[in-house]
């Protein structure tokens, strides 16, 4: 700093610099403090650099943003900047991952085998103003935010200008981010890294960055490629009169977990995806759909919109005081299979009736005053689906806890209609709810609607359908179900599933996407490899946004649930590394994550209980300090 008289001449704004000690691997920031109060030495090695870097964000449907975000401030913050300049909503919902190696390899591999040098498609947002707390940007979109309309066509104008007149992206087209991408080949498809275990699934959950630190402190690197992903698997107050990209990303990350079998379901769901997808692909690259805010479409899918915010949060209430006296009663001849029991007969019937959150089975009808063949109590138990509807196969397959694991029963149902009773109260039961609670409907409402997606109308104008001619059906299944069927037997199926959902609007498409792919059973798990404390062998933890399951890493198969609405309190032990928890009825668990460092799933756990404090009252302002008082893993 020898020639120090040159310094004012530089026309330069030296604001956002700030000093970054190297060893420490912390920022000074507290300007009004001496060095010498800070610490620093003379030995210290202090770099004064921008605290604004820029940084590609890949975002869920793939698309790579380039933009200037705060490398100073906590991640959680960050986040906040990064979504209010990319118009998404509720952005605590999101992170930051760092790519696995298994998706890096997967590319760089994929990239030697091209001739052709890849360049990458990069939308480049460089004067994005991402500085926390700018004025311009404080409050642009509000709970109470009404759209504005076109003074010409009577129309909503583009939301996206309206909720962000100085946001980089109002300059641009904002369908980049709100429009589907057309779909990838096949061979792109099979390119990309598909988890084949529940142990490779654990890997893509690595890379999380802590929210309660910077992105410097936690070494990442000026124009490094992180991938913005929705984190947490509880969306709340989805508005397609606001949301337009944040319904859209969402639906893309959705539809890669389905191609890339990050997430399971059956070959008659995976038809169902296909068809909405090919749908999405074909409504979007039609001029009519691009204005998607008209009144009529948000219209129509208020309904579709209330059952997935019920059937997302499941604690939907009505003011009006439920009757506690008369809890509704189900009674039906069902037929019950236990797999545990050395019986070589299958299905039973039994007279079940199911009452408050307990299912009781009699031999018969008239015995129901009498005492039950046995009495299961569905509070925490796991609810999946066991259905083929090609197959007239309704079944319900339950895991209830038991003190030395899961108690396994099979339920079958004769029509839709009866599974879809069954089911929901099952699935109201296992969240300690009973059939008066006003989301019974709406969840069978929901499943109904599922079912009837899946119905098979093999009629001879799809076959001879024009349409499967340009149709490519293997850009929408995954690469695995595209092995097993010929092309043109899988364009005709696709195109069959097509005909429930042809009449649908995108918007609308989209959010059934998204209702179909939560109701899918392993919906919001998030797999980490751990090792119990006691435990001989290693496990896997399934977090979501109600309890933890621990799964047993080589059959899949859930040992036991543990709810968050029994928990106590949980902690980090930082020195051994071990998270540990305390619920009810002095049960306490403590393990150690082999495939993650123990931050990332304590915060994941302390994440879950902090949205579940979200209220639609709040005005979208978010405690802060509660967020880092539950993921920071202090007592």
């Amino acid at each position: 700093m020898g020639d120090h008289q040159t310094l004012p001449n530089i026309a330069q704004d030296w604001s956002d610099f700030a000093l970054w000690w190297e060893q420490k691997h912390c920022w000074l920031l507290k300007t009004h403090w001496t060095l010498d109060k800070c610490g620093v030495q003379a030995d210290a090695r202090l770099l004064f650099t921008p605290q604004h870097k820029m940084l590609r964000l890949r975002l869920p449907n793939l698309k790579t943003v380039r933009m200037r975000i705060s490398f100073s401030a906590v991640v959680f913050r960050a986040i906040s900047d990064i979504c209010r300049a990319l118009n998404i909503r509720r952005s605590e919902e999101l992170s930051l991952l760092k790519p696995s190696g298994d998706y890096i390899k997967k590319k760089k591999k994929k990239d030697k085998n091209n001739k052709e040098p890849v360049i990458e498609d990069i939308l480049n947002l460089e004067s994005s103003p991402t500085s926390s707390g700018s004025p311009g940007s404080a409050g642009l979109y509000s709970k109470t935010m009404t759209p504005t309309y076109d003074p010409i066509n009577g129309m909503p104008v583009s939301s996206t200008v309206t909720w962000f007149g100085d946001s980089p992206l109002a300059g641009q087209s904002c369908s980049i981010l709100a429009f589907s991408q057309p779909p990838q080949s096949p061979e792109a498809l099979a390119d990309m890294f598909q988890p084949r275990s529940l142990v490779e699934k654990a890997k893509l959950n690595t890379g999380w960055l802590d929210s309660s630190r910077s992105l410097m402190e936690q070494g990442i690197q000026e124009d490094e490629q992180l991938l913005l992903r929705f984190k947490y698997y509880s969306f709340f107050d989805l508005n397609p009169k606001y949301d337009a990209v944040r319904i859209n990303q969402l639906y893309e990350q959705a539809r890669w977990a389905i191609l890339l079998e990050e997430i399971d379901c059956t070959e008659e769901e995976m038809l169902i995806f296909a068809a909405l997808q090919y749908h999405i692909s074909k409504l979007s690259l039609s001029t009519e759909s691009q204005d998607f805010t008209n009144e009529s479409e948000v219209d129509e899918v208020e309904a579709a919109l209330s059952n997935l915010e019920v059937t997302l949060e499941g604690r939907k209430s009505n003011s009006t005081l439920e009757d506690i006296t008369d809890i509704p009663k189900l009674t039906d001849n069902l037929k019950l299979f236990r797999p545990k029991k050395l019986v070589l007969k299958g299905f039973k019937q039994y007279w079940f009736v199911f009452k408050d959150t307990s299912i009781a089975y009699f031999k018969n009808k008239d015995l129901e005053q009498g005492e039950p063949v046995e009495k299961l109590n569905l509070r925490g138990c796991e609810v999946v689906p066991d259905v083929n509807v090609a197959g007239r196969k309704f079944g319900i397959k339950l895991l209830i806890p038991i003190a030395d694991g899961m108690n396994e029963v099979y339920l079958r149902c004769d029509h839709e209609n009866q599974y879809a009773r069954w089911m929901a109260a099952c699935i109201l039961a296992s969240k300690g709810k009973t059939m008066a609670d006003s989301s019974y409907q709406p969840e069978v409402l929901n499943i109904l609607s599922f079912l009837r997606m899946k119905n098979r109308n093999s009629s001879s104008e799809v076959a001879s359908s024009l349409e499967s001619m340009d149709m490519n059906p293997e850009c929408f299944v995954s690469p695995r179900c595209a092995k097993k069927h010929k092309s043109k037997q899988l364009a005709a199926r696709v195109l069959e599933a097509h005909q429930n959902v042809a009449q649908m609007s995108l918007i609308e498409a989209k959010l059934r996407f998204i209702q179909a792919w939560q109701s899918l059973p392993e919906f919001g798990l998030t797999y980490y490899l751990v090792r119990f404390k006691g435990a001989k062998k290693d496990d896997i933890l399934g977090v979501s946004y109600n309890r933890l399951i621990r799964i047993d890493a080589a059959t899949g198969i859930p040992i036991t649930t543990w709810r968050f609405t029994n928990m106590k309190q949980w902690n980090v032990n930082w020195e051994i590394r071990q998270v540990a928890i305390e619920f009810d009825q002095n049960v306490s668990i403590a393990f150690t994550c082999l495939s993650a460092d123990c931050k990332v799933v304590h915060e994941y756990i302390g994440g879950y209980i902090f949205l579940s404090t979200r209220s639609k009252d709040q005005n979208e302002t978010l405690d802060e300090d509660l967020f880092h008082k539950l993921t920071g893993g202090q007592d």
